[in-house]
């Protein structure tokens, strides 16, 4: 299989690419016996490109904090594909490739910085009522900021590793 990449559409007046975090450094605590990032510090690297995306939808804690509202995930899917390892420096991207007035369906690409990609993680959040806490919908004016961003995303090139399953293939 290709390794996925960042793509770039032109969109009128400007070109649009997936939200890119700000650097992130591979900590020593992060790698297992194996001398590589043990495979759940690399949901936290997602997590932490996800918490510098999401306050550009009007989500996060400050979201949360305001309006008794957050973003609950809930499933993932990783594929591993080259290690990195303790002071790497890495970037994740991020995008929306499908919504609903509940949900958010997000591809997230993890990259060295010399430019190989290293993972990616297709992801299904829901918007959540901390009253509950249940699932709700979008707030109004939440929602008018994910659309717009959202179709932009859905326009660029469909991810080779989007909408993977799990499987050895056996029949019977």
């Amino acid at each position: 299989m290709g390794e996925t990449r960042t793509a770039k559409i032109e969109t009128g007046e400007a070109a649009h690419a997936p939200h890119r975090s700000s650097p992130l450094i591979v900590l020593p605590e992060w790698i297992d016996f194996n001398g590589h990032l043990n495979l759940a510090y690399y949901h936290v690297l997602f997590d932490r490109g996800a918490d510098e995306h999401f306050p550009t939808l009007g989500l996060g804690a400050e979201y949360a904090r305001a309006r008794g509202m957050t973003t609950y995930a809930a499933e993932n899917h990783v594929c591993y594909v080259r290690e990195v390892h303790e002071g790497d420096t890495v970037f994740v991207t991020g995008r929306i490739v499908d919504y609903d007035e509940k949900r958010l369906h997000v591809w997230q690409e993890l990259y060295h910085a010399d430019g190989w990609l290293s993972a990616t993680l297709e992801g299904l959040v829901l918007s959540i009522d901390m009253s509950g806490p249940k699932v709700a919908p979008w707030p109004v004016d939440i929602l008018a900021r994910i659309e717009p961003l959202a179709k932009r995303d859905m326009a660029l090139a469909r991810p080779d590793r989007l909408g993977r399953r799990i499987a050895i293939g056996r029949k019977g």
